[in-house]
């Protein structure tokens, strides 16, 4: 059955770049309003837990009630379920963010914000998917096959050159202001390294961006979640 919590959001995600995305907004909502109160849950991706480890994301309780796609990170809100990280971001800020410090209203500033929903989705479509082709085929994969891992590395690449070239203009990836779209983004590109694209040096923006947001109190506070506590 899924998780019971006296608090009104309860996040199921696990220590990966998605995962770390609506922890840090969570994090930087309760800095900004005091507000909301969450838990997280940890969840267990690995195949060899399905059937043994209830806390796996194939598990029928979860596919059934929290995400029909077995996947992290998900939340529940008073009964409301959302998954997909970028929903789930938007759907957090639409709720909580009322005084707009980390979102763009649609109404009042449309073009802001679809300049942000853009980029939102430029990093949901694009960086997130290619990036973690690229750490599948160069990390994991039993078989190293170089056209695979040549393709998403040098697509990881180009992406990261129409950042860099974004951010050469603009102190975050949507405009003047920190947001969602940065939140969103973050947590890829710190990882950057670890399929070998080095950001030092090769994106200068990229990298003075990503050594503001991770100075940010909160954003140190999402990366830490969800706690090392067995699924």
């Amino acid at each position: 059955m899924a998780h019971q919590s006296d608090k009104p959001i309860v996040l199921y995600t696990g220590a990966t770049p998605n995962g770390h995305a609506p922890a840090i907004l969570l994090e930087e909502l309760k800095a900004a309003y005091g507000i909301p109160d969450y838990e997280a849950v940890k969840m267990s991706m690995s195949d060899a837990d399905i059937g043994k480890v209830h806390n796996q994301v194939k598990s029928p309780w979860f596919t059934e009630n929290i995400n029909p796609n077995g996947r992290i990170p998900a939340i529940t809100h008073k009964g409301q379920r959302v998954f997909e990280t970028s929903a789930i971001l938007v759907y957090l800020a639409q709720i909580y963010d009322k005084d707009r410090k980390f979102s763009k209203d649609p109404v009042k500033e449309p073009g802001a914000w679809a300049e942000e929903q853009s980029w939102l989705f430029f990093a949901h479509g694009g960086i997130g998917p290619m990036e973690g082709q690229a750490g599948h085929f160069a990390l994991f994969a039993k078989d190293k096959i170089p056209y695979a891992i040549d393709r998403y590395i040098n697509e990881v690449k180009r992406l990261f050159s129409v950042l860099d070239k974004n951010l050469s203009t603009r102190e975050y990836i949507a405009g003047p202001d920190y947001g969602i779209a940065d939140i969103k983004t973050f947590p890829w590109v710190r990882m950057a390294p670890r399929v070998g694209i080095e950001l030092v040096g090769e994106y200068p923006h990229i990298q003075k961006w990503i050594e503001k947001i991770e100075a940010r109190p909160a954003v140190k506070e999402g990366l830490t979640i969800p706690k090392d506590t067995a699924a």
